[in-house]
C-alpha cells in the first residue's frame, strides 16, 4: 500500500515550525508496511488545499493530512476536503459534549468559534482527541480513504496511536506491502559502500537507500512484496548479506547506538577501557561517558594533542615520534599502550590522525587516523582515510574506534591491514 501525506500551516512554509510530523509519520507508516511515495506542505488556503489533495487523490488511495483542525479562522482542512468531496458539515454532538464538559469544568462559557470543532464533513469516522479538542476525522471516497489529523505533535500522536494505527494495520495487508531494515556502518564513506554492495548483485526487487551523518552511513534494505511474511524475509536475507559481507563495518542495525553495545559489553565482562585521544579531542571519552552507570567501565582518560604530553604522560618513547612521525602506527601503539600502564585499565585505545583541514603531509593526507586497541599483551592497530571534512573525520575516528572495541568483546576478528 502507498500513501500520500500532505502538511498544512503557513508557519510550516515559513520554517517558523520545524515539521516533526514528516519524521513521525514516516517512520511509523514504514512499520505498518505503508510507502509514503510523496510529502507536501501548503499553506493556510482553502484552494491550495483542496487542489493538493486532488492530485493526492489522483495518484494514491491513501492520504494523511495533518493540521488545521482547530477553531480559529486559519484552520480551514475539514471544510477544505468537504467541499471537494461536495459533503455538507454537520454537527457532531459527541465532540460537541466533550467541549462543553470541558469549558464547564473550569466555569467557562463554551465560546462559539470553540464549537466549530464539532463540525465534520457527512459520513465522516469521528476519532477521538485525548490530548486536545479537535478530532481526527476518516473519510471515504470510493476506493480512497483520507485521514485528518490534528497539528499539534502531542495531539496528533494521540490520535495516530490511539485509532489511526490499528485501522491502518487492518487495511494495509490490502495490496503490496513494503518491509524496511536498517544497517549501520561506520568506517567506510556512502560510496565505498555502495561500491561494494553493486558487486553483492543484490536483486532488483530490493531497494537500497543511504543517509550519509557525521561518522555513520545508515543503509536502508526495504523490499515490497505481495505479504508482511514475504517482504520481512527478503528484507532480511538482504541485510544478512551485507552484514557478512561488511561484518568489519556493521556496528548496529535500526535505533542500536556503538557507544550503548559497547558499554554492554564490557560492563558483562567486567572490565574497564580508557582513552588516549590526540585528533579525536575527547570524543571517544564522551561517547562512553554520555551513559549513565558509565563508571563501571571507564576509568580515565587524556587528549594528548602535544608531542610532549604523549611522552611525558603515555610513555610514547621520543624517537618513536622521531623516526615514524606522531600520525603513525608506532605512535598510536604506544599511546594505547601508555593509556592502560597509566590507568591500570583492562583495554585502552590510542587514537593519532588528522582530522584537517590543515596538518597533511606527503602520503599523510587529511583523514588519516590510526587507532589502537591494547588488550593485555596484544596491540591492534589499524589506519584509516576518514572522508568529509573535520567534523566527519573526527565522528568517524570516535565509531571506528569503538567498533574495534565491540568486535574484539564479540570475540571477532580485527583486521590490522592498513587501508
Amino acid at each position: 500500500m502507498q500513501a500520500e501525506v500532505i502538511f498544512t500551516g503557513t508557519e510550516i512554509l515559513l520554517g517558523e515550525v520545524i515539521n516533526t510530523h514528516a519524521q513521525y509519520l514516516g517512520r511509523e507508516l514504514s512499520e505498518l508496511g505503508i510507502e509514503v511515495t510523496l510529502h507536501t506542505a501548503v499553506g493556510d488556503d482553502s484552494e491550495a488545499i483542496k487542489t493538493m489533495l486532488q492530485n493526492s487523490l489522483a495518484r494514491t488511495g491513501l492520504v494523511i493530512i495533518t493540521g488545521g483542525l482547530g477553531p480559529t479562522g486559519d484552520d480551514l482542512t475539514s471544510e477544505s476536503v468537504a467541499a471537494l468531496l461536495g459533503l455538507e458539515m454537520v454537527r457532531d454532538e459527541q465532540t460537541l459534549h466533550k467541549l462543553d464538559l470541558m469549558y464547564t469544568r473550569r466555569g467557562l462559557p463554551l465560546p462559539a468559534n470553540v464549537t466549530k470543532q464539532a463540525l465534520v464533513p457527512r459520513g465522516a469516522e469521528v476519532l477521538p482527541n485525548p490530548a486536545g479538542t479537535a478530532p481526527g476525522l476518516v473519510l471515504r471516497s470510493g476506493s480512497k480513504t483520507i485521514i485528518l489529523l490534528p497539528g499539534p505533535p502531542g495531539e496528533l500522536k494521540a490520535v495516530f496511536e490511539g485509532h489511526v494505527r490499528g485501522y491502518l494495520q487492518k487495511i494495509a495487508g490490502r495490496g503490496a506491502v513494503m518491509h524496511s531494515t536498517v544497517l549501520k556502518l561506520t568506517g567506510l564513506s556512502e560510496s565505498q559502500i555502495q561500491d561494494l554492495l553493486q558487486e553483492m548483485q543484490i536483486p532488483d526487487d530490493r531497494t537500497i537507500s543511504y543517509v550519509a551523518v557525521p561518522g555513520e552511513v545508515h543503509v536502508r534494505v526495504t523490499v515490497r512484496a505481495g505479504s508482511r511474511a514475504e517482504a520481512v524475509r527478503a528484507a532480511e536475507e538482504t541485510a544478512a548479506r551485507i552484514t557478512a559481507a561488511l561484518s568489519d563495518y556493521v556496528f548496529g542495525r535500526e535505533d542500536e547506538q556503538l557507544n550503548e553495545t559497547v558499554a554492554a559489553l564490557l560492563a558483562g565482562r567486567g572490565l574497564t577501557i580508557a582513552a588516549a585521544e590526540s585528533c579525536t579531542g575527547g570524543r571517544i571519552m564522551k561517547l562512553l561517558t554520555d551513559l549513565p552507570g558509565s563508571s563501571r567501565y571507564f576509568v580515565g582518560g587524556v587528549v594528548s594533542y602535544s608531542n610532549e604530553l604523549k611522552i611525558n604522560l603515555l610513555g610514547v618513547p621520543g624517537k618513536v615520534i622521531d623516526s615514524y612521525g606522531a600520525v603513525s602506527e608506532q605512535t598510536a601503539r604506544a599511546m594505547a599502550e601508555g593509556i592502560c600502564r597509566v590507568t591500570g585499565s583492562s583495554l585502552g585505545l590510542g587514537v593519532t590522525g588528522i582530522a584537517g583541514p590543515d596538518g597533511a603531509t606527503p602520503g599523510k593526507p587529511v583523514g588519516l587516523v590510526y587507532i589502537a586497541l591494547a588488550a593485555g599483551d596484544k596491540v591492534f592497530c589499524k589506519g584509516h582515510v576518514f572522508p568529509g571534512q573535520r567534523a566527519g573525520v573526527r565522528a568517524g575516528a570516535a565509531n571506528t574506534a569503538l567498533n574495534m572495541v565491540r568486535r574484539f568483546l564479540s570475540n571477532k576478528s580485527i583486521d590490522t591491514n592498513r587501508k
